[in-house]
């Protein structure tokens, strides 16, 4: 056996002498192995340059990056000559990535998973380059010492670069304790949660310590809860339990109805109001129920306590808490229709996903109507009824001020309205209801709005129940075009001003923004500008406001998408993603819509959706979890959306397109606004929601995609922020690639505070619920869930034992497994 002498570029026999003393790397002849592999090797450098090159021109030629057409060239070079066995194709190689290296360094810094697709893939080539140096045949033992000794230097630097990119950024202290638990709410945290957010304040908090940092590593799976109904692909459960006396109360993901023994997670009752599969749009989900005792009422009364439900079919339901019996006194055997006065509207175009409110004896409940359909959908009038007999109160038809109820015989409340969809909150001493309003029907075109609608559009507005009027509002985002209606609940916090604390309302947005009310006027408490925005470039001339409205006291957004923003697995799926961006009508926030795409960037689902806020009233800490992900959107000429087959869903087209499907055993299931019709205006809309790259499923924009962050209530400063939820479920083709990382994934779901100074919290589309201590940010304890946590959490006390609870449902757009699990975590007992 011969081997190649660098030193004296000579064929020695193995042992000769002048062999074994040589200092340099020896290499063995090319075997017939080696040498398939190096031509194999070669190809594939030719042909990844090849694709680089061509793209590169595409991406030179719209104003990009250099980069992909230099380093194209230079592969192709590469390539051919490690095909001809010539090691100066190594060098090539060796030359290029060095280039490559300094030029990610230079466009990105230290940013760890910036740098994952400039250098991974290039990085596996180097060690493959050098793995076929043997076949090379001369000159490759210096490039082989340098080259390994070099790359396990660069791996390690890589790696750490990367832990310290999944590390909280802590900008200020968070503050101790300089305030009290006081919410106006009248039932409150503690031993029981007895709303959706807590209580009608929203705050999230509670005062209970029993879990702790000290102790949280020792929390354990004190009961496992199954409701049996796992309906499919098309929606699951996002359900917050709530928790009064010794019992839990819940809604599955068909609004089954269950109660629970607080201790055991023993079944006490269920009630099935038989939500037909038809009736429930692939978008709908029971978020939760609402609880009303009878003031001065004999608690063993029937139906003296109510769990108050809203269906997916678009109905209230009221049954006795202690029994689950229909209350016969509510309505026609415990029910009412939302739907009379609407127009008979089709199956699924109307649900009730989130928690009625109820508020000096009314229930308050706004209803999801389908998005994207048609822009003459069903209304979005809210509606007040009577807890005790569901008699309708008051009706808001934002179009008609002067009516209160029904319309007349022969008429529908005003279509294509602007509706809430979300969880209202409630101040039970001013008597106001405060609604994050959606859009109207057609969420992407402006056009046939009357003035009423772009009015109380995107806004909060806060609604006196006793006239059923809105007594003041507040519009974040002017004539929306971008789908940013209010998802998250308004928060009830008292709020400190120069001149003493002010009763207020926290409001986030899915823009990023955060705004502070007083809650009785409607007052700003601090600034709020009219920035110019984007007004050209999109397809309704005159129709987008000069101005939009940017909060100055906290905001979630992130800066304006650059070129080197964009991500992929790989350099090439990058290149791609630039060239989109570089295509694209592009003009940062507000970008209006047009038929070119175009990117709307915080997308539909992010700053902060209906998973809202958790405020620390104590420390005066707002804790948000959110969205940064854009959108790739562009508006769809009616024919070419006809051609493509988009129909809403009470179109006889759509409906044989649903039948073909069911038959071959598939469904019509899409992401949101992923070809939606949008009948009756010029235009449908396509939404690449988060930006994927077709072929890997992976989003264009760099990581993260979500975070967390702790906010001074007082100063609006960000007090830590940190990425939010890890790669293990997440990788290219769907492939969980377990990666403990913390890359930052898209959330849905909210959070809960506890006065021991812990953020529990699921949301994250790595199935793990977990507790972060407020201080740091840092991520104490965890634990798998058997199906996405997309639902907020909650904590009770029974029998001298804090529990918290989430439920393991999953979520279709969030693309996480279904289940149907209550899970509840304790400290092991007798060790509390």
């Amino acid at each position: 056996m011969y081997v190649w002498n660098s030193a004296s570029e000579t064929a020695l026999p193995f042992l000769d002498p002048q062999f074994q003393g040589a200092l340099m790397p020896r290499w063995t002849t090319p075997t017939r192995l080696g040498g398939w592999l190096t031509l194999l090797l070669g190809v594939l450098l030719a042909v990844i340059g090849l694709i680089l090159t061509v793209g590169g021109v595409q991406l030179a030629a719209l104003g990009g990056s250099w980069y992909y057409v230099l380093a194209g060239l230079a592969l192709i070079a590469s390539g051919v000559l490690l095909v001809l066995r010539d090691v100066r194709g190594a060098w090539i190689y060796a030359a290029t990535f060095l280039a490559t290296l300094i030029w990610a360094f230079w466009e990105k810094g230290l940013n760890g998973w910036a740098l994952v697709p400039r250098l991974v893939g290039p990085l596996v080539l180097m060690f493959l380059v050098i793995a076929t140096l043997p076949a090379l045949r001369r000159g490759a033992g210096r490039l082989a010492a340098g080259s390994a000794a070099g790359l396990a230097v660069l791996t390690l630097i890589f790696g750490v670069v990367i832990a310290q990119a999944n590390k909280a950024q802590i900008d200020h202290p968070v503050p101790g304790a300089r305030g009290s638990y006081n919410d106006p709410a009248l039932l409150k945290t503690g031993a029981d949660w007895p709303a959706w957010g807590g209580t009608d304040s929203a705050q999230r908090y509670t005062p209970l310590t029993q879990i702790n940092k000290d102790n949280v590593g020792r929390l354990e799976r004190a009961w496992t809860f199954r409701t049996g109904d796992l309906p499919g692909e098309r929606w699951g459960a996002e359900t917050t339990p709530l928790k009064i006396g010794d019992t839990v109360y819940l809604c599955s993901a068909r609004n089954k109805l269950f109660a629970l023994d607080a201790n055991t997670g023993q079944q006490k009752w269920t009630y099935d109001p038989q939500v037909a599969d038809d009736q429930i749009p692939y978008t709908a989900a029971c978020r939760g129920v609402a609880y009303h005792a009878r003031a001065n009422a004999n608690p063993a009364e029937p139906c003296a306590v109510k769990i108050i439900e809203g269906t997916l079919d678009g109905r209230i339901i009221a049954v006795d808490a202690r029994t689950g019996r229909p209350c016969p006194a509510f309505g026609q055997n415990g029910a009412v229709s939302i739907k009379v006065g609407m127009g008979d509207p089709y199956p699924g175009m109307v649900s009730i996903t989130s928690a009625p409110v109820i508020v000096r004896g009314v229930i308050v409940t706004g209803h999801q109507v389908l998005d994207g359909q048609k822009r003459w959908n069903a209304s979005g009038v809210i509606q007040g009824f009577d807890v005790e007999t569901g008699e309708l109160r008051f009706a808001w038809d934002m179009m008609r001020p002067d009516r209160n109820g029904l319309p007349p015989e022969g008429e529908t409340y005003t279509p294509g309205t602007p509706n809430m969809w979300t969880t209202a909150s409630v101040d039970e001493n001013l008597g106001l209801v405060y609604l994050p309003m959606g859009n109207s029907s057609a969420d992407y075109w402006s056009s046939s709005r009357r003035p009423l609608e772009k009015q109380y559009s995107t806004s909060i507005v806060a609604l006196d129940v006793t006239t059923g009027k809105p007594r003041w509002h507040y519009q974040t985002v002017h004539n929306d075009v971008w789908d940013f209606d209010h998802g998250s609940q308004a928060t009830l916090i008292d709020f400190p001003t120069a001149a003493g604390v002010v009763p207020a309302l926290l409001v986030p947005t899915k823009q990023g923004d955060m705004y502070v009310f007083n809650r009785a006027t409607g007052q700003l408490l601090h600034r709020v500008e009219e920035r110019p925005v984007p007004t050209t470039g999109g397809t309704e001339q005159g129709q987008r406001s000069p101005t939009q409205p940017f909060s100055l006291f906290a905001t979630l957004r992130k800066p304006n998408l650059v070129e080197a923003d964009m991500w992929g697995m790989s350099p090439i799926d990058q290149m791609f993603c630039r060239i989109n961006f570089k295509k694209a009508n592009y003009q940062g926030y507000y970008t209006p819509p047009s038929t070119n795409h175009y990117i709307n960037y915080p997308g539909y689902n992010g700053g902060s959706d209906w998973g809202g806020v958790a405020v620390d009233p104590v420390r005066g800490v707002i804790v948000a979890n959110y969205n940064d992900m854009p959108n790739y959107n562009r508006l769809v000429p009616r024919a070419e959306a006809n051609a493509k087959g988009w129909f809403p869903r009470d179109d006889p087209r759509y409906i044989a397109q649903q039948k073909e499907a069911a038959e071959r055993g598939g469904s019509l299931s899409k992401g949101e606004g992923a070809g939606d019709p949008q009948i009756g205006v010029p235009y449908a809309i396509d939404v690449n929601a988060g930006w994927r790259v077709k072929w890997t499923g992976l989003l264009c924009k760099e990581p993260p995609y979500g975070g967390i962050t702790a906010i001074d209530m007082r100063t609006g400063q960000t007090l830590w922020d940190r990425p939010f939820g890890t790669a293990r479920k997440n990788g290219p083709w769907g492939i969980p690639s377990m990666l403990p990382l913390e890359i930052g994934t898209p959330n849905n779901g909210g959070a809960v505070v506890t006065a021991s100074g812990l953020i529990f919290i699921a949301a994250a589309t790595d199935d793990l619920i977990r507790a972060i201590d407020i201080e740091t940010g840092k991520t104490v304890w965890s634990d798998v869930l058997p199906a996405g946590g997309q639902a907020n959490p909650m904590i009770y006390e029974q029998n001298g034992r804090e529990y918290l609870v989430i439920m393991a449902g999953g979520h279709h757009f969030m693309e996480t497994p279904e289940g149907d699990y209550v899970i509840a975590y304790a400290l092991p007992e007798g060790r509390a």
